[in-house]
């Protein structure tokens, strides 16, 4: 009987007993002599799949450690914008990756990508380097870099409120939500679309990805564009699996819902690891105005409703006092019951709860029970979709379908300025772009 085959990707535990670590000679930096490199491939707990790398040279002593993503980049960059008023906040644990750049408006000062690891110490640090030699040489410059780390220093200890902005156009990066499961009231995030500069930096221009690109934009009438693409047409290409990173087959189709729009699904089954994913997006535009729904959950048929939910609709239960980004969950097409057990596996696996403490795990554990009970039918909840972009839909259960069943309520209603800004519509120019 052959040995069970174990994962690639192990869960990060102390108490394994067979870490496989692979161990590499390279050069040290420092000396030039050999040193060894060890790479453990692991899964940090409430992350991901990361790679660790440490470096030691017996010659010199000079030691490196260093994570990188053990997986692909995520589809979208994103930018998190946190308001620090406590100590609670300074506590907020953080995954910051080499592309991650720093920002603290209130110091104009930036830690670029590719630069610092840290935030106060390492930029500290790097500042008051050297200043013995520096208040010789240049006096000027040393009572600056002193006035600056002050400046610092006041903002750690909380003389007043700040903002720190961390922006990862590889969007693997994550600060912590004390709060969880409810919304995060002090730290807003938001996804962006990289620019093509952002990915040559990233190097992402593989092959799947150019085959992808010539496919959309060919002459043939069969994979010109979404709008060419036949209903009952399936287009293949090649990608990366996002949890792997090997080589997978992504399948995309375009489909109609009855009484909405046409809407693009993509579903990748990678056949190193088993991982599937299943993404829908949105065939058309942002709408003219956002919509709400609210769905009350009672019985075994409002478990049935069909809802699309796009990866701009953010999701809550009142009852619970859950709420649930866009990005979260994603675009996908799927019922009120695939969309709750969703919420929970999430929530299970501990996603964006990084090592947090017992009363915050003790509140996702009280959460998941909740979910629990609405789904055996022992309690009643309402489901509450709102979608800026109104690119969302909920089944009517209705038999006229101009009228909505008494399980659910419809409000389309007029987008803020900031629900316009996070959508990028402020920045559009529908009018006279031609003469810029």
């Amino acid at each position: 009987m052959c040995e069970e085959q174990k994962p690639l990707f192990r869960d990060l535990a102390g108490d394994d007993p067979e870490p496989e670590v692979t161990e590499i000679e390279s050069l040290c930096l420092n000396c030039h002599e050999n040193g060894m490199t060890r790479l453990l491939l692991t899964r940090i707990p409430h992350y991901k799949n990361v790679v660790i790398m440490s470096f030691n040279c017996e010659h010199c002593g000079f030691e490196n450690n260093e994570i990188q993503p053990g997986g692909a980049y995520a589809e979208l960059g994103v930018r998190w914008k946190l308001n620090i008023q406590e100590s609670r906040d300074l506590n907020r644990q953080v995954v910051k990756s080499d592309h991650t750049a720093v920002i603290i408006p209130e110091l104009d000062f930036e830690i670029p990508a590719l630069s610092q690891k840290g935030v106060f110490y390492s930029c500290k640090c790097h500042y008051i380097y050297n200043q013995a030699v520096r208040r010789q040489q240049h006096p000027e410059h040393a009572e600056q870099i002193d006035q600056f780390v002050a400046k610092l220093e006041e903002l750690r200890s909380l003389q007043k409120t700040w903002t720190l902005i961390i922006e990862d156009i590889t969007g693997n990066c994550f600060v912590e939500n004390p709060e969880a499961p409810k919304k995060d009231p002090g730290c807003v995030r938001t996804d962006f679309k990289r620019s093509k500069e952002d990915d040559i930096k990233l190097g992402i221009y593989t092959e799947g990805s150019q085959a992808l690109a010539g496919a959309l934009t060919s002459e043939e009438p069969s994979v010109a564009s979404y709008d060419q693409l036949a209903s009952d047409e399936v287009l293949q290409f090649r990608t990366n699996c996002p949890e792997c990173n090997a080589p997978a087959d992504t399948n995309m189709k375009i489909t109609k819902i009855p009484h909405f729009k046409e809407v693009v699904i993509m579903a990748t089954v990678c056949d190193a690891c088993g991982h599937r994913t299943n993404e829908v997006k949105s065939g058309g535009g942002v709408e003219e105005k956002g919509v709400k729904f609210e769905v009350k959950i009672r019985n075994r048929e409002d478990f049935t409703r069909d809802i699309l939910k796009s990866e701009t609709c953010n999701m809550g239960i009142p009852e619970l006092e859950l709420e649930v980004g866009g990005a979260a969950l994603g675009g996908r097409f799927t019922t009120v019951e695939g969309v709750l057990t969703a919420v929970k596996d999430q929530m299970r696996e501990g996603v964006g709860l990084g090592d947090a403490g017992g009363e915050a795990r003790e509140k996702v554990e009280r959460c998941i029970s909740s979910i629990d009970e609405i789904l055996e039918g022992k309690s009643t909840a309402t489901l509450i979709l709102d979608d800026p972009a109104g690119n969302s839909y909920v089944q009517n259960l209705s038999d006229d379908p101009t009228v909505f069943d008494d399980g659910l309520k419809v409000v389309h209603y007029e987008r803020s300025y900031e629900q316009n800004d996070e959508l990028g519509l402020n920045d559009m120019k529908t009018e006279g772009y031609e003469e810029s």
